[in-house]
């Protein structure tokens, strides 16, 4: 192997982006006294809800001293704005309240100071709308096939459409062929969610499942038994072709039941949980930012001293295989990355950072391969004061300030308290632990508690009003699924289908989207609502991220203008104590 040393639209919110005009008197450069104006962004509005203010400042320049008198121009019809005071010299509270029927869109709010024949201005991207909170859970290695054989039987449902031909029918099938022609009808899995072996789902195992056929560029998808099964003596006859019966999963089935299921959800990329959770809070996986080498699999050795870790974290002796993503072949082959496992790049906490929009990253373990921020560099910071790789601990603020962005907790309990006490932040992350995730060969079965838990919290507080809850899974697990993707981008892009429910007061009840997405668009979702730039790294048009050019944009699943649908508890074999009384130490992740 050849080894590679690493270097290092706000749509439905009221969001405010600056863009400074001067007019007239010189810049700060000039001679003369003069000024500009600011304004912090990220400003959000409901219509009906609260007023909302964002500070304007005036930034003397050469001595300028002057009154600077405030206006406002291009608001929307249902929105007022209003300057207290409407003359300063140094900051002015601007304002916004939204009617409960200001119809939703965007616009530009042109803010104009005037002092004597001085005269300049701010444009503000103002728009109105309902979702002010985003929250992603994450789980972990489930296909359509293998996790929604129930809505097929659900009597409130049409049932299922295998061809995908019915846009009134789910498309999930219950048979699948194999490598040598086999038609295999899916079988019930013993223990549902339990189980005591893995299937591969390496980068290795997508081709071997996909089965790509260069003449079409496309997969084949009777790959299937070909996927490894570990240890071999705990595995079934062919194990991919397994499914959850409905008793396992019914948490879940409710959820896609009363709100939007996707299933042409597919994941980004190409493999497993490592790359995945990079591109959930960054769109790539790439090692640098236009860098075209990006991680395609889990590293070969994310433990110290027994201990799990991955990323910035990682041992001395870890590397992990990457692939150039400027190939268009998924069969281009991989080669090393070695340690550092650190990498560098735009993310969209940046964005959100940027706009000072707050997030969160609730995770059970530091240096998890599933625990994303640990392997960004600026996010990580883990270099120690003898200026040598720190091995356990990110040093960053986003880690170590009084109230880290990066929340280590166990067991869900810290993000089920925050809500309690009405904090969420604009937009979290949640990930679970081994134990509570879905993922074969690691989990207890908790998975769809944990996650109808956490649906419960934010449904019975305040939060539920403006809230997008999406809960999707990181990777399709080896399992079999029979719908292809929708296209091969690269070597690396994209990868297979995986569940989508969107939850939600404007999601639509009881619906099924066929629109198609990946990651990338909940990434472009997040940026639509919160009026964010709409790429991560803006700065590089040559090497976009999967937000600007995602598949789609998560939009066919709500419908802002609906009456707000009202929260109905789901039922749970697992209640939020038993999460926020759990002590028992947080189970890692898988390590392929």
């Amino acid at each position: 192997m050849i080894r590679l040393k690493l270097g290092l639209l706000c749509v439905f919110a009221v969001c405010v982006a600056v863009t400074l005009v001067g007019c007239g008197g010189g810049g700060s450069g000039s001679a003369s006294p003069s000024f500009t104006l600011s304004a912090a962004p990220g400003v959000t509005v409901v219509p009906g809800g609260p007023a909302v203010t964002t500070t304007i400042t005036v930034d003397p320049a050469n001595g300028f001293s002057g009154s600077v008198s405030l206006s406002a121009s291009g608001v929307p019809t249902g929105v007022t704005a209003s300057f207290t005071p409407t003359s300063t010299s140094s900051t002015s509270a601007l304002t916004l309240t939204a009617a409960a029927n200001a119809p939703i869109g965007g616009s530009t709010v042109t803010v104009t100071g005037v002092s004597g024949t001085l005269s300049n201005r701010a444009a503000i991207s103002l728009s109105v709308g309902q979702i002010t909170h985003v929250v992603i859970i994450f789980q972990e290695n489930r296909t359509p096939d293998n996790l929604f054989q129930g809505l097929c039987t659900y009597t409130g449902s049409p049932g299922c459409d295998p061809t995908g031909a019915n846009p009134l029918q789910y498309n999930i099938a219950s048979q699948g062929t194999t490598s040598t022609g086999q038609v295999v009808q899916l079988a019930p899995a013993a223990n549902g969610l339990v189980t005591n072996y893995d299937l591969g789902h390496s980068h290795y195992a997508f081709l071997d499942a996909c089965q790509y056929d260069a003449s079409n560029n496309s997969c084949g998808m009777n790959g299937s038994d070909l996927v490894p099964c570990t240890p071999a003596a705990n595995c079934p006859s062919l194990p991919s072709f397994q499914y959850v019966p409905a008793s396992y999963v019914q948490p879940y089935l409710t959820m896609a039941e009363t709100y939007t299921f996707g299933d042409q959800m597919f994941q980004t990329n190409e493999g497993p949980s490592f790359p995945a959770h990079q591109y959930i809070i960054s769109g790539t996986s790439r090692i640098g930012a236009t860098n075209p080498i990006s991680v395609s699999d889990n590293p070969n050795d994310d433990s110290v001293n027994g201990e799990p870790y991955a990323g910035c974290l990682a041992p001395t002796t870890a590397y992990v295989l990457g692939i150039d993503i400027s190939q268009s072949s998924p069969k281009t082959s991989q080669s090393d990355i070695d340690f550092p496992l650190c990498f560098e790049h735009p993310t969209l906490t940046d964005l959100l950072d940027s706009a000072s929009l707050s997030w969160k990253y609730y995770a059970p373990m530091a240096g998890s391969i599933w625990t994303s921020p640990d392997a960004i560099q600026h996010m990580c910071q883990p270099y120690s004061a003898d200026g040598k790789y720190d091995d356990t601990v990110c040093n960053g603020p986003d880690w170590t300030n009084a109230d880290p962005k990066v929340v280590i907790e166990n067991s869900g309990a810290q993000i089920l308290t925050d809500i309690g006490n009405g904090e969420l932040a604009a937009v979290t992350w949640v990930i679970p632990d081994g134990a509570n995730s879905d993922h074969a060969d690691s989990n207890t079965g908790g998975g769809p508690s944990w996650v109808a838990n956490i649906v419960n919290a934010i449904g019975t507080s305040q939060f539920w009003a403006n809230t997008a809850i999406i809960v999707t899974w990181d990777d399709w697990g080896g399992w079999y699924d029979h719908v292809p993707p929708p296209t091969i981008r690269d070597s690396y892009e994209y990868g297979l289908r995986v569940p989508l429910i969107v939850i939600s007061p404007y999601a639509k009840p009881k619906y099924i989207s066929h629109q198609v997405n990946d990651f990338g668009s909940i990434l472009k979702f997040i940026e639509e609502v919160f009026a964010l730039p709409n790429t991560i790294d803006y700065t590089n048009p040559s090497a976009p991220y999967a937000d600007e050019y995602a598949l789609g944009d998560l939009m066919d699943c709500f419908n802002f203008n609906q009456t707000p649908l009202q929260f109905s508890q789901v039922e749970a074999p697992l209640k939020a104590e038993h999460f926020l009384n759990d002590t028992s130490p947080p189970t890692p992740p898988d390590t392929d």
